[in-house]
C-alpha cells in the first residue's frame, strides 16, 4: 500500500503535468486558480547560448513570475548565413522550416529550460510587423498584401503547415500556457468580419491538432465600447466583442500603448477596466498581455498593474509586462525603451511589489 505521503506526491505530480487552463474568468496553473504575473520575451529563442536561456529563465521564476510570452516564429525569405537562427524559410518555389541547431532546436531549448522552472509559455505564430519576418515576409513570397493575407491561400497553407510542425513538437510539453494566433494582428480598412473568419478558422484547425491547450488570438484589444477614441475603434479591423466569442478562443487579450495611440497615460484605468468587463459579461478571462512605456516606469506603469488587479474578480486574470530586460553573456538584452531590467529600480516596483501585492490577495 502506499503512504500518504507517497500518494500526496503521485497527485500533486498530476495536478503540474495538467496544462494550464481558463476557470471562469480566471486562470488554472499547477492547481492553483488565482490572478498571475508575467512578462514577454521576443528574443529568448533566438539566443544561442544555452547558459543565457537558463539565467533568463532562472531570473523570471526566482522574481515570482509565471507566464513568459515569446516568438515561436522567425520568417526569412533568404537563407541567413550559417550561425544565424531562423525557424522558416518563405518561398513561392518551396518553403523550409527549419530544425536544425540554428532553427526550432534553439526553441526546444527554451521550452525544456521552461519545463523544469515551471515557467509557462504563450508561443505566437506570427507577427503582424515586420520585425522576424511576419506577414510582410509571406507577402513577399506568396504576393497579395498584409490585408489580403488572411485570405491568400497559398499564404494560409504555409502558416498552418508552420503551425502544425510547431504544435506536433511541443504538444506534451508542461511548459506551454498556450498557443497564439498573431501577435498584434491588424486588417486596416478591413471589415473586422475579415479578421474574425480567419481567427474562427484558424482557431478550429489548432484545436483540431491539440485539444489540450489554451488557444487566444494575441490582438491589441482595438474594437470595443466605452469610448470613441482611436483604440476603441475598429478601423484597424478588429472587434474585441466579436473575436472574445469565438468558441475556440479561450481568453482575451489587449495591449496598451498610450504614446503610440495618442493618449494619456491615465487612460489606462478605463482601459483596463472596460475590457474586464468585456471578458466577465463572455465568462472568458482577460489578459492583459503587453503594456509599456518609455519614460518614469514606475510611476506610469504601476497604476496600471493595480487597475488589472483590482479587476482581478471582475474579468481580469493576469498582466504580462513588456518586456523583460537581462544580462546575458553578451551584454545586456534590447533596449526598445520600454524594457525593464532584472534587478533594477524598476523591477523592484514592477515586479517584486507587483507580485508581493498578488500573494497577499
Amino acid at each position: 500500500m502506499k503512504s500518504a505521503f507517497t500518494l500526496a506526491l503521485s497527485l500533486l505530480s498530476l495536478v503540474q503535468a495538467a496544462p494550464p487552463t481558463a476557470n471562469g474568468t480566471r486562470f488554472s496553473i499547477d492547481g492553483e486558480t488565482r490572478y498571475f504575473a508575467g512578462t514577454n520575451s521576443y528574443w529568448i529563442g533566438f539566443l544561442t547560448n544555452n547558459r543565457d536561456v537558463d539565467t533568463v529563465l532562472d531570473h523570471i521564476s526566482s522574481s515570482g513570475l509565471k507566464i513568459l510570452r515569446i516568438w515561436g516564429f522567425n520568417d526569412v525569405t533568404g537563407k541567413p548565413a550559417s550561425g544565424t537562427v531562423w525557424y522558416q524559410l518563405l518561398s513561392s518555389s518551396g518553403s523550409q522550416i527549419n530544425t536544425g541547431a540554428d532553427g526550432l532546436q534553439r526553441l526546444d531549448y527554451v521550452v525544456q529550460s521552461a519545463e523544469k522552472r515551471g515557467v509557462k509559455l504563450i508561443i505566437n505564430f506570427v507577427n503582424n510587423w515586420s520585425d522576424y519576418g511576419g506577414m510582410p515576409a509571406y507577402v513577399t513570397a506568396f504576393g497579395g498584401s498584409q490585408e489580403s493575407w488572411y485570405t491568400n491561400s497559398r499564404a494560409q497553407a504555409q502558416y498552418k503547415a508552420y503551425i502544425a510542425a510547431v504544435v506536433k513538437r511541443y504538444i506534451n510539453s508542461s511548459a506551454v500556457f498556450a498557443w497564439e494566433l498573431a501577435n498584434e494582428p491588424r486588417c486596416k480598412g478591413c471589415s473586422t468580419d475579415v479578421i474574425y473568419k480567419w481567427a474562427t478558422d484558424i482557431s478550429a484547425y489548432i484545436r483540431s491538432l491539440d485539444r489540450n491547450h489554451m488557444i487566444t488570438l494575441g490582438d491589441e484589444g482595438f474594437g470595443l465600447p466605452g469610448a470613441t477614441s482611436y483604440p476603441y475603434q475598429t478601423s484597424e479591423g478588429v472587434d474585441f466583442i466579436k473575436n472574445l466569442a469565438i468558441k475556440d478562443l479561450d481568453f482575451g487579450t489587449f495591449h496598451f500603448y498610450p504614446q503610440s495611440w495618442g493618449l494619456g497615460n491615465a487612460a489606462g484605468a478605463a482601459w483596463i477596466k472596460d475590457h474586464a468587463s468585456a471578458c466577465k459579461k463572455a465568462g472568458k478571462p482577460c489578459l492583459f498581455e503587453e503594456y509599456g512605456t518609455s519614460t518614469d516606469h514606475c510611476t506610469i506603469e504601476r497604476p496600471w498593474q493595480q487597475a488589472s488587479l483590482q479587476a482581478a474578480t471582475e474579468g481580469m486574470a493576469a498582466d504580462l509586462f513588456w518586456q523583460w530586460g537581462d544580462t546575458l553573456s553578451t551584454g545586456q538584452t534590447h533596449n526598445d525603451g520600454n524594457t525593464i531590467y532584472y534587478g533594477s529600480a524598476d523591477a523592484t516596483c514592477l515586479i517584486t511589489e507587483h507580485v508581493r501585492a498578488i500573494n497577499s490577495l
